[in-house]
Formats: C-alpha cells, sequence, structure tokens
C-alpha cells in the first residue's frame, strides 16, 4: 500500500491542539510585572541621560531594531548598558510601556515624537496606531503641521486627509497664514488637487498671487514652475486677460512668454474641480433603457432615455472615485463572459471601456438564477463579485489595468441558514474597503490583507430594503418606494433610521432599483 493510501492511526484520529487563552493574556501581564520589580533585567539602555533597565529577549521579540542589535555581531549586543540616539526620552519611556503593557497612550501633543521613535525602532502597531489618530484630527488648527510631518515622514495616510481638508476649505484657507508657510512643492501639490472646493478656477490663480507676493523676493522664480497647474482650460476669456494684465505676468517678460505658452498648449482634458461640479444621485434600474438623474440639493429630477441598443444590458453598474460610470454587460440571458462599457459624459453615450473580460468560471453553468453579481471601484482597481447565494460564497476578482487581467481575490463564505425569501445584497467602496451587505449581516473586505472581517449585522428594519449608496464614511440604505432610509456609520460600525424620501420622481415602480452616487461638471435641468 502506498504510504499516501495508509489508513491513519487511532492516535493520530483523536490528536488535536488546545490553547490556553488565559496563558496568553496574562504572560504579557507577568512579563510587566517583571518590569516593574526590577527583576531578570540584563540590559540598561540609555536616552539622554536617562536610564532604562530592560529584558533583551523582551526587546527581540517585540521590535526588529532591537532583534538585529541584540542577535547580530554589533558592540551593542556584548555591551551591559546600549546608549540610544535620534530619540526622546520621554516618548522612549512611552515606547517601553507599551512592550511591556500593549497599552499605548497617545494626545496630540506627542504623538509626532511618538511615531518618529516607532519609525526608528520599527514598530509597526505603534507607527499604524499614530497614523490613524493623526488622520482624525486633522482640522483648522492641525492641518498644516500635520501635512508637513507626514511629507517629511511619508505618512500617506495623514497626507491625504490633510490635503483633502485644505481642498474641502481652499478658498478660506489660501488667506490664511498656514498656506503662505508652505513651500512650492505642497502649495503646487494642493492647487493640483481634483478636489478644491472653488467655484471659479480664478480663484486658484488668486491664491498663488496671494502666496508670491508673501514674499514675492523669494518666490517670484517658482511661479513658472507653477502655472502649469492652473486649469487655464477652465478660465473665461475675461479671467485671462486679467491673468495676463497682472504686474506678476506683464511686467515679467520671462512669465509672460511661460503663460503665453501654457495657455497654448492648453490640456482640455483637466477635470473641473469639486466645487465647480453638482452632486447627483444616479437611478439606474437593471434591464431599463433609462436613467434617473436626481439632484438632492434642488429636489430635481431629470431622465435620460436611450435606444435599446444604444445601451449595454446592465448586469450591475458603478461609479468610479474618478467618475466615470462603468457597466458590466452580458447578453440577456446569457451565461458568457461579462463585458465592461463607460459612460461617455460629454456625448451621452455607451462605449467599449477596452478591459479583458471576465471570465465565466466564478459563475458555473447551469447556476445563473442563484448568482448575483456586482461590480465595485476601490482606490481606482474595479472588483467584479459572484454571489453564489445556494452555497453561501462570494466569488471575487479584481481587473489589473497593467496586464488587462482580472485576478482571483479572497472569497467570502456567509451563512446560509439565515436566508430570507429575499435576500437584499449590495457591494460597495467606502473608506478604501468593500462593503458587502446582506439581509442580515455586513462584511468588510480589506485589499491590502486581501481579507474579510464580519461587522455588526443589520437591524430588522433593513428586510425591506432594495438599494445603497456611500456618501463620505456612511452607507445609505432605502426600501423599495424609497419611504425608508437606513444608515450604517462605517466608522462607528452602527445603524441608525432617518426619514424616507420626500419625492419618489417618476419612474418605473416594478422594477429594481439600484442608487448611485455621482458628481458631475454638466448642467442637468
Amino acid at each position: 500500500m502506498a504510504a499516501a493510501d495508509r489508513e491513519p492511526h487511532a492516535s493520530e484520529v483523536r490528536s488535536r491542539s488546545y490553547q490556553d487563552e488565559s496563558y496568553l493574556h496574562g504572560f504579557l501581564g507577568n512579563v510587566g510585572d517583571l518590569q516593574k520589580a526590577g527583576v531578570l533585567q540584563d540590559v540598561v539602555l540609555e536616552v539622554e541621560g536617562r536610564r532604562f533597565p530592560c529584558h533583551r529577549l523582551v526587546l527581540s521579540a517585540t521590535s526588529p531594531y532591537f532583534r538585529a542589535m541584540f542577535t547580530s555581531d554589533m558592540a551593542e549586543s556584548r555591551q551591559k548598558t546600549v546608549v540610544l540616539q535620534g530619540l526622546d526620552a520621554g516618548m522612549f519611556g512611552e515606547i517601553l510601556n507599551y512592550i511591556y503593557s500593549g497599552t499605548l497612550h497617545v494626545s496630540l501633543d506627542k504623538v509626532q515624537p511618538l511615531y518618529q521613535a516607532a519609525d526608528l525602532l520599527q514598530l509597526a502597531y505603534v507607527r499604524a496606531t499614530c497614523s490613524s489618530y493623526m488622520a482624525m484630527n486633522v482640522e483648522h488648527s492641525t492641518c498644516v503641521d500635520l501635512y508637513k510631518f507626514a511629507d517629511v515622514f511619508s505618512v500617506d495616510i495623514v497626507k491625504k486627509q490633510c490635503l483633502q481638508w485644505i481642498a474641502r476649505h481652499f478658498t478660506e484657507f489660501s488667506f490664511n497664514e498656514d498656506f503662505f508657510s508652505l513651500n512650492v512643492k505642497k502649495v503646487t501639490e494642493i492647487i493640483s488637487h481634483d478636489d478644491l472646493d472653488v467655484k471659479e478656477e480664478i480663484t486658484v490663480w488668486e491664491a498663488v498671487v496671494r502666496w508670491v507676493q508673501y514674499s514675492r523676493e523669494d518666490r517670484l522664480q517658482h511661479l513658472p514652475s507653477i502655472l502649469p497647474h492652473i486649469r487655464f482650460n477652465l478660465l473665461t476669456s475675461d479671467d485671462m486677460a486679467t491673468i495676463l494684465d497682472h504686474p506678476l505676468v506683464s511686467e515679467d517678460p520671462g512669465i509672460s512668454e511661460v503663460f503665453r505658452n501654457v495657455v497654448q498648449k492648453g490640456n482640455p482634458d483637466l477635470k473641473s474641480r469639486l466645487g465647480m461640479t453638482t452632486e447627483m444621485v444616479l437611478l439606474s434600474v437593471v434591464n431599463s433603457s433609462d436613467l434617473l438623474f436626481m439632484n438632492p440639493r434642488e429636489g430635481k429630477y431629470i431622465s435620460c432615455s436611450y435606444k435599446p441598443e444604444d445601451r449595454p444590458f446592465a448586469t450591475d453598474v458603478t461609479v468610479t472615485s474618478d467618475n466615470n460610470i462603468y457597466v458590466l454587460s452580458r447578453e440577456q440571458d446569457s451565461n458568457d463572459q461579462l463585458s465592461m462599457f463607460k459612460y461617455n459624459n460629454a456625448g451621452n453615450v455607451w462605449e467599449d471601456a477596452g478591459m479583458s473580460s471576465v471570465s465565466k468560471s466564478l459563475r458555473p453553468e447551469g447556476d445563473l438564477e442563484y448568482y448575483e453579481e456586482h461590480l465595485v471601484e476601490v482606490d481606482r482597481t474595479l472588483y467584479y463579485l459572484a454571489e453564489n447565494v445556494r452555497e453561501g460564497v462570494v466569488r471575487m476578482r479584481k481587473y489589473n489595468q497593467h496586464t488587462d487581467q482580472w485576478q482571483e481575490c479572497s472569497q467570502l463564505q456567509f451563512d446560509i441558514t439565515c436566508n430570507t425569501t429575499y435576500d437584499f445584497t449590495a457591494a460597495l467602496c467606502c473608506s478604501s474597503h468593500i462593503y458587502f451587505l446582506r439581509t442580515k449581516d455586513v462584511h468588510r473586505y480589506n485589499p491590502s490583507e486581501d481579507r474579510w472581517y464580519k461587522q455588526s449585522p443589520s437591524p430588522e428594519l433593513i428586510h425591506d430594503i432594495h438599494t445603497a449608496v456611500v456618501m463620505g464614511t456612511e452607507i445609505f440604505c432605502t426600501d423599495f418606494y424609497f419611504s425608508m432610509t437606513v444608515v450604517y456609520d462605517t466608522e462607528s460600525d452602527s445603524w441608525h433610521e432617518l426619514q424616507g424620501w420626500p419625492n419618489q420622481g417618476n419612474r418605473e415602480t416594478n422594477r429594481t432599483p439600484s442608487l448611485l452616487y455621482w458628481r458631475t461638471s454638466c448642467t442637468y435641468g
């Protein structure tokens, strides 16, 4: 009999592993007690003249920095006292407290030096916690300081949050000393942002003028490098004339020439700023040739109709972060591969997106009626999800634009025992995660980890929900007739109920609706 075919021994069948949870939790506490009692310490770390007796084993187990120091041929591995440079003694004390207790205390006055210490000592959790704390505390009084810090230490999550705050408050911010204190690199980065909340592009030019004139002798030389980041294609002819006549331009032949060259080259593809767009909710009905655009601020409803041959058969529709509308499509009643279409806003037409087809391997032949399909985008990457209701599994793929291929992702397994006659499902992007909502439960997918997490279950009242849309960090869910709305807060992992929509608009009531959030620079109605 081959080794692979032998019957396992009875002792092998009965064997199993046990894990003592109290031991795992108590171990750290015991180590902390040893530290407080000053027992078995075998090294002293000296920071700014302060001495910290410690255990090499504990330090090495916690920090790659100390592991390399104490397990290599470095001189420090043999020394009883090790002097650490580039650290603040107070912050190192906080770090040691974390190492021996697992508890980290963070506040605005010490989060930056704490991050610096963690960065040097390669403590990933402390760095991540400080990053999240800084990102959550971006406001008027902290924004510029955190922006400068994040730029130096490449803390992307904080830098992104600072840029978003500045973009939302740009008009007011551009008059402040904080704006004038920025260097040319940061000013250029800010005015290049799509999400500037300005009604007119001339506002951006005027902000640049104030920044230059704040220290004209030093900054005038930078104006030629800044000019290409002003979106001249969005300016009126009167605004262009005003800029051309401005002393900063008219009195300097070199800058005047740069200005004319930038204008002449132009770039008609530069997008409108966020403040120039209109917030729209797009109502798409699967199998229908109509789209309903709703302006929630003005209470207007605009319907666009297409000939059946001019709009692809929609399996699902999604709006991406750069405000493109994609339709996942297959021939009606077909189980073949899926194609992708993209909405041309200017021409009001649907065009082939030029992507490879999604393989039908996620939808086995003969199982068409048991699948719900979704299309969602996270950080400019498209994801296709196929939910098999009978098996209780969601299979997923993401599109790699470099290889033009769809790649397998981690699948989600959910409980099929709580299925109801009608199970509402939705896949949405919020804060760089995918949220998969079902009638009774919510799951969150982290793309960076390729992993699913279960969230707080949805309330009982969600059994009538037919569609959902993300706005900010919240997911708004509404019923078939828009008479009830429930909101899921992704940050607090909690639910609450709102009033229903005051006006349904004109739409067919025998088709299932799908809400999408969209910003457009076009004028509707």
